[in-house]
């Protein structure tokens, strides 16, 4: 039995700094926990003399991946320094070594996610990515070991840092979404170029994974439906407000008869609801299982060190394997043939928000738009539109199907009563 792991580092940012600090200050009570030494022997970095603000000796410092990769005394590969194709290519290649991988990066697992296992696999080798959902929470190992025995029926979360920071800033300041993005940008909430979160795909690319693990399902980025929350503005979060409901962008992911849905996209939840008191960056995931029932996980979604727990967590699992020499076993083809549901089976409620012409018979043509659908509705409210002769209608729906919904916003923009459909936003938390 080894009585000492040697790691190869991928990159020294801020989770990269994160593991390293982990390793330094517990130590002890991690030694203690496996019986054996941690020891990062090497680490791979864009540039070696740059300042960093984290101490550690020069000699382990490489820009070659190979120094890591061929090294035979390297037994953990862990990769934080972000990118897709070359990472793929350099974890390929680490597993081909039968180095075991632990990761944080959502994106490449997304998209790489099961090849890499299937080469772990056939290397007998370990892939643990827990830092890529959620930061510090450990929703991953939770679907996986805490909820191994339930069958899981849905999940709701908060998965992106970035998108509830802005939405709760617009909604409890009434800020716009351009002012507090850029509020989220210098507080470095927010990338200087943050397409991939306020569009929704981080949240989508954090969700497929989700699926995978809750559903036993081969659920590609493809399948899932992404609105981001650009779009979103105050009108829209203060009607929500006055009918009882928080704006938030929700991943959902359910399963029935077989068949799944995968989502993002900006939701309306009741003021009680508690995803709806999730705020700023933090993260939350509502788990619903059919023994269980209802369970939630929350914590930070990102930073160093929550980010960097979840790593030192995955490399702690993967030394524990090699110690009892059941490396390579973590891995189950998905159990499930994919079925997706089409948009005749997607339910839900809706807010609606149009501008309509404030005369008599408006009421009616509107009416007969949602009865021709067979929609019926929870909640009405009417207030002055932008002109005059206009009034804003605000309409919550019943339980409905996306496919009548669209339909009968085909149908309402074909009315000569209505100006425009302003927006319309899905509805969840409520029966």
């Amino acid at each position: 039995m080894k009585d000492k792991i040697n790691i190869g580092l991928c990159g020294l940012g801020t989770v990269g700094s994160g593991v390293i600090k982990i390793l330094q200050n517990h130590q002890k009570e991690i030694k203690y926990k496996l019986g054996c030494e941690l020891e990062v022997k090497k680490i791979l970095v864009h540039t070696l003399d740059k300042a960093r603000d984290i101490q550690v000796d020069s000699g382990v410092l490489t820009t070659d991946p190979d120094d890591l990769v061929g090294d035979q005394a390297i037994d953990i590969i862990i990769e934080v320094m972000g990118g897709i194709d070359s990472t793929y290519e350099l974890l390929e290649n680490a597993l081909e070594h039968r180095k075991h991988i632990i990761t944080a990066n959502k994106d490449l697992m997304a998209v790489h996610g099961q090849k890499l296992h299937q080469i772990a696999k056939a290397n007998e080798c370990d892939i643990f990515y827990e830092a890529s959902v959620a930061g510090g929470i450990p929703i991953l190992r939770s679907l996986t070991d805490g909820l191994a025995s339930d069958r899981i029926q849905k999940m709701m979360g908060i998965v992106n840092g970035t998108t509830n920071y802005i939405l709760t800033k617009m909604t409890d300041e009434q800020r716009t979404f351009s002012d507090v993005l850029r509020e989220a940008q210098e507080l470095g909430y927010a990338e200087s170029d943050p397409a991939a979160d306020v569009d929704g795909l981080d949240a989508a690319r954090k969700m497929a994974l989700l699926a995978n693990l809750a559903f036993k399902m081969d659920i590609d980025l493809s399948a899932v439906e992404v609105a981001g929350i650009t779009s979103i503005t105050q009108e829209d979060i203060l009607f929500a407000n006055r009918l009882g409901y928080v704006v938030k962008l929700i991943g959902i992911a359910s399963m029935e008869e077989g068949k799944v849905e995968v989502t993002v996209e900006p939701t309306l939840l009741p003021h009680d609801h508690p995803l709806a008191l999730v705020k700023n960056e933090f993260n939350a995931v509502y788990v619903h299982g059919e023994a269980v029932g209802e369970t939630m996980f929350y914590g930070p979604g990102a930073g160093s060190m929550p980010t960097a727990t979840s790593v030192v967590s995955d490399l702690m699992e993967a030394v524990k394997n090699i110690r009892l020499g059941i490396s390579g076993n973590s891995y189950i083809t998905p159990q499930f043939q994919t079925k997706l549901k089409d948009d005749s089976e997607k339910h839900s409620r809706y807010f609606v928000r149009l501008e309509a012409d404030d005369q008599a018979g408006t009421f009616q043509a509107l009416t007969n738009v949602f009865t021709d659908q067979n929609i019926s509705f929870a909640k009405i409210l009417q207030l002055p539109g932008s002109k005059d002769d206009t009034a804003e209608i605000v309409m919550v729906t019943h339980h409905t199907s996306r496919q009548q919904l669209r339909d009968s916003l085909d149908s309402l923009n074909s009315l000569e009563v209505v100006k425009r459909v302003i927006s319309y936003y899905r509805v969840e938390g409520e029966e």
